[in-house]
């Protein structure tokens, strides 16, 4: 049996550590949350020994999940936790952008463009004289570039601007 490098589950698969060629072994959970963005839950309190792995790759995954999660245990571990520079050079290198604007929904997680969302709280919508009702899927998304708050989709047959702060990702 194959194990997860992270949690230990069973069931992992090669998963490429970029922009190196170094692969870990990932189990589906935790390689989805590496590759879209993880959420504060209880299960990613196993980066408390992958943070300290002598495996760099591991070190590198770890690093960077624990950077995408708003949370202040995780904020406390990235405190004290020592990686040697190459191996923080390679954790850094494969962030995305800080200038991307990155959309999340009400709970943090990260929407893309062509995502359904389900609005969360009735919004009436100015203009169009009607009122968008809680619980209406959005299909096929689209993020506005310039404003991590805002995408836009098609409500009624209606194209609208929505504040991320009113959808979650279905």
């Amino acid at each position: 049996m194959t194990s997860c490098a992270l949690c230990k589950a069973n069931d992992a698969t090669p998963f490429a550590v970029s922009p190196k060629s170094d692969e870990l072994l990932l189990c589906p959970t935790c390689q989805m949350g590496v590759e879209t963005g993880a959420q504060d839950e209880p299960r990613w309190q196993c980066l408390n020994e992958a943070i300290w792995s002598t495996e760099p790759a591991e070190q590198v995954v770890a690093w960077r999940v624990l950077k995408q999660l708003d949370a202040g245990w995780a904020r406390d571990l990235l405190d004290i936790a020592y990686l040697e520079p190459e191996v923080l050079a390679w954790a850094e290198a494969g962030l995305p952008d800080d200038d991307a604007v990155v959309h999340r929904d009400v709970n943090g997680t990260v929407l893309q463009a062509g995502d359904t969302v389900t609005l969360i709280k009735a919004l009436p919508v100015k203009g169009a004289g009607f009122t968008a009702k809680q619980g209406t899927a959005v299909r096929k998304i689209s993020l506005e570039a310039d404003n991590p708050e805002h995408i836009s989709g098609r409500v009624e047959g209606q194209r609208i601007v929505i504040l991320t702060k009113y959808v979650k990702k279905s």
